[in-house]
């Protein structure tokens, strides 16, 4: 069913707001995806709080258009197949990381590309957005720097724990002498 005018402008400025207030985006190809796997790549990405939008890329070109980003618009256009963005509401890494997991158990879906924004827009190439999948998350992060921080007084109560056993050991042999 054809969209009016007014459905496109409503849909062009969704996605305007979206693209602002994300730092990332992945744009994907999801053409020959099942119902089913969409539907479970939906669910996936919900519980990590993203967000899949399926939009023409006519669409999305005025969006960029109207952010005065013509590289942006031209190369959404040259992408092949239904273009779906995933947007991670939270977290920007996450988007990526489910997306490549998923990719890499539906070869339906293809990465076709990603976008990072800071003071201006960057695109980023399929390579480059698998890169960034496969970055550690910020707990991971956060886990090996106080497993980092906490290693030195553990290893140090283990050599005190090692020397006190050994000490332990030598009086019960005194003993049994």
């Amino acid at each position: 069913m054809a969209k009016t005018k007014l459905q496109k402008k409503e849909i062009i400025e969704d996605l305007k707001q979206n693209l602002t207030s994300q730092k990332a985006v992945v744009f994907v190809d999801f053409q020959g995806l099942g119902a089913k796997a969409l539907s479970e790549l939906r669910n996936n990405l919900k519980e990590a709080d993203c967000l899949l939008k399926v939009t023409k890329k006519t669409l999305l070109g005025l969006v960029f258009e109207s952010l005065k980003e013509p590289s942006l618009k031209e190369k959404v256009s040259n992408m092949q197949g239904e273009l779906a963005l995933v947007f991670g509401l939270q977290e920007e890494i996450m988007p990526a990381k489910i997306i490549y997991q998923f990719s890499k158990e539906n070869e339906n879906l293809k990465i076709l590309g990603g976008l990072v924004k800071d003071k201006e827009y960057k695109f980023l190439t399929v390579q480059e957005v698998i890169d960034f999948a496969l970055l550690p998350s910020r707990e991971e992060v956060f886990a090996r720097l106080i497993g980092t921080l906490n290693a030195p007084v553990t290893n140090l109560v283990g050599a005190l724990k090692g020397n006190l056993r050994n000490f332990v050991f030598i009086l019960k042999e005194k003993v049994k002498q």
